[in-house]
């Protein structure tokens, strides 16, 4: 059974992982420049580098479907710069998850696969999906929705240390990003990490860059381009967070609640009558 993965973010490659971990066959889709921050916790970057690993699961960029299949009987995570998700005809998955986070509704409806998940704001669910996930922090962290809206964006970061807003980097103008600093690497307040366009961004206070976006892509002016930890701990740089495996908790609890789903991993006679022999 496979499952295609519309973006491979930090969030999508949380989903990734524990999906893969389960078992599922995953198949990821992004833009032929991914635009994404924590690129240590990130699947994406396999467009980039061709093969990158995320807490010792491996992802390889992929040519095509035909290859992207063979990547997966290897125990690979196929990785397919496909921003329109053209290979969705040839691939039939049995389930497409949209963690792309754009954060308005999809362009599509949710017939457009067996068994459509939404991840986060634009998302309603028994309209463009079959079941939706809450990605904003908080008591419905994770929760599955079969029906109605999520949340809308908060636009607020999450705290870490009493840091918000400030803790994350954005750009100061239109242009091609430079950076300075690799991620992992600890930070002084007023140091500079990057720069676009010719204009400086500075570290807003003593911390590890988390993340920050691939040098060289075009980024606009206000857009996120990195992000800050005060608490100073280069390992979470290379974990993936909390919030993305409280999501890919609910994105493992829709897929298992559907019987049709189901079937397909395991044969639930063989279970029963497994489970009445005790």
């Amino acid at each position: 059974m496979h499952v295609l993965i519309l973006g491979g973010g930090d969030l999508a490659s949380g989903v990734a992982l524990r999906l893969f971990r389960s078992g599922l066959q995953v198949f990821i889709t992004e833009l032929p420049q991914p635009l994404v921050v924590r690129r240590l916790v990130s699947f994406a970057e396999a467009v980039y580098s061709g093969e990158t690993s995320v807490e010792e699961v491996t992802a390889c960029r992929a040519e095509n479907v035909s290859h992207g299949l063979s990547l997966i009987e290897q125990g690979f995570i196929p990785v397919l710069a496909d921003p329109e998700a053209d290979c969705l005809s040839e691939l039939s998955p049995s389930v497409l998850i949209d963690a792309r986070m754009i954060k308005r509704s999809p362009e599509y409806d949710k017939e457009i696969a067996p068994f459509v998940i939404g991840l986060g704001p634009g998302f309603t669910a028994g309209v463009n999906c079959h079941a939706a996930v809450e990605t904003n922090r908080g008591h419905h962290l994770g929760r599955v929705v079969w029906r109605g809206t999520l949340e809308t964006d908060t636009g607020i970061p999450e705290e870490v240390m009493n840091r918000s807003a400030e803790r994350v980097l954005r750009s100061p103008a239109d242009g091609v990003l430079t950076t300075f600093v690799d991620i992992k690497e600890r930070v002084k307040a007023g140091e500079l990490i990057a720069e676009v366009a010719g204009e400086q961004v500075l570290a807003p206070f003593d911390g590890v860059l988390r993340g920050i976006m691939h040098p060289g892509v075009f980024v606009q002016h206000g857009r996120k381009i990195g992000d800050v930890d005060p608490r100073g701990d280069p390992s979470y740089c290379t974990q993936v967070s909390d919030k993305s495996l409280a999501i890919a908790g609910g994105v493992l609890e829709a897929i298992l609640s559907r019987t049709e789903l189901r079937s397909k991993l395991w044969n639930t006679h063989e279970i029963s009558a497994g489970t009445s022999d005790r």
